[in-house]
């Protein structure tokens, strides 16, 4: 399995992104897909979950109101919504994805929030 982020990129304090990510090679059915993002100097966190029908499961606290993750059942690309973005949002956020027991791993798209 292969993940493909895109969608990163300079915004203003209080602007919007939409991130992609999606997935190529063999993806079954119960899979997670999920968003983490890294800041300079920290440590990766999870931001947001979501299962295979389309239902997310966990927003981290600092985005809950504020991001909407998504997808369309069954399909193979989550999108990660980001609205009344604030600067300690800037961070390089990959995508993930779990099945089986094996996790996979994007390569990373860089969000920078600032005026």
């Amino acid at each position: 399995v292969q993940l493909q982020a895109s969608g990163g990129g300079l915004v203003q304090p209080g602007g919007s992104l939409r991130l992609s990510c999606a997935a190529s090679g063999t993806v079954f059915a119960g899979n997670i897909m999920a968003w983490y993002r890294q800041a300079p100097g920290k440590q990766r966190e999870r931001v947001a979950q979501i299962l295979t029908g389309g239902s997310p499961i966990y927003y981290d606290d600092s985005v809950n109101g504020r991001f909407t993750i998504s997808r369309e059942r069954g399909k193979k690309t989550v999108y990660l919504q980001m609205n009344s973005l604030k600067p300690e949002d800037t961070a390089v956020y990959y995508c993930n994805l779990v099945q089986r027991g094996t996790e996979y791993w994007g390569q990373g798209t860089l969000v920078t929030v600032s005026s």
